[in-house]
C-alpha cells in the first residue's frame, strides 16, 4: 500500500498524514506550499506539490499510488465559486484520476448532515450541497471507496469513544480531528468499509471500541 494525501497541510489531512507515518505506511503528500508543509508535517512523508484544481499537476503528484485519501474543504471567503470549486470540482478531478490509475481504495473526508438542504452551513456558498454532489460522483464512478462524515472538527484529542453510524442517521456532535484520521487509515484495511457511507461523532458516554469492530457493526 502506499498512500496519497490530498490536502496534506489542513488540519485534517496532515493528522491523516501522520496517522499513516505511525503505521509504516509510505505516504505522498500533496501540498501547495513547500515550505509550509516542511514544517507541519512529518519527515516520513514524501511532499509533492499539486493542487486538485489543477490536474495535470494531480497526475504528477499521485505517482504510483494505490490508494487515496482526500481532506481538501474550501475555506470561507467572499468567492461564491469556492466550495463549488474546491469540493465539487476538486474531488471530481481526483476521482477521475484515480480511476485512470486503478486505484484501489478511496477515502474521502465529507461532512455530517451533506443531505440536509436547510442547513446554517449551507449559507456558505452551498458547501454541504457541494460536498453531497462530490459523495455522489464518488458513489458512481465504480471506485471502491469509503466516505467519512465527521461532526463539528476539534484540534485537541480526547479520550471520547467514536460513535459510528449509517449514512443520514446522525446529525448533531463533534469529533477530534486525530479521531478522524484514524477510522480514514483504518477504511481500507476493512472489508465492512467498502463502499460504505459512515458518520462519526465522539461521546464521552461512549465506550471506546476498535475502529474495525465500528466497521462491522455499520456494515
Amino acid at each position: 500500500m502506499k498512500a496519497f494525501v490530498a490536502g496534506a497541510t489542513g488540519e485534517t489531512g496532515r493528522r491523516i498524514v501522520k496517522e499513516l507515518v505511525q503505521r509504516g505506511i509510505p505516504v505522498r503528500a500533496m501540498v501547495r506550499d513547500r515550505e509550509k508543509a516542511s514544517t507541519v508535517l512529518p519527515s516520513e512523508a514524501e511532499i509533492v506539490v499539486g493542487d486538485v484544481l489543477q490536474p495535470e499537476s494531480l497526475k504528477a503528484a499521485i505517482g504510483d499510488s494505490t490508494v487515496v485519501f482526500l481532506a481538501t474543504g474550501a475555506t470561507p471567503s467572499f468567492d461564491p465559486t469556492g466550495p463549488y470549486k474546491v469540493d465539487y470540482e476538486g474531488t471530481k478531478n481526483l476521482v477521475d484520476l484515480a480511476k485512470q490509475n486503478g486505484i484501489q481504495h478511496f477515502v474521502m473526508v465529507s461532512s455530517l448532515c451533506t443531505s440536509l438542504l436547510f442547513h446554517p452551513l449551507n449559507l456558505f456558498w452551498l458547501i454541504l450541497v457541494w460536498k453531497k454532489r462530490a459523495e455522489e460522483y464518488l458513489q458512481a464512478s465504480g471506485l471502491t471507496y469509503t466516505i467519512v462524515r465527521p461532526g463539528g472538527l476539534k484540534n485537541e484529542d480526547n479520550s471520547d469513544g467514536i460513535v459510528m453510524s449509517k449514512a443520514d442517521t446522525l446529525f448533531e456532535g463533534s469529533i477530534p480531528r486525530t479521531k478522524v484520521a484514524q477510522v480514514c487509515v483504518e477504511a481500507p484495511f476493512q472489508a465492512a468499509a467498502r463502499n460504505q457511507i459512515v458518520e462519526i461523532v465522539a461521546n464521552s458516554e461512549t465506550a471506546a471500541q476498535p475502529i474495525e469492530a465500528l466497521f462491522a457493526k455499520v456494515a
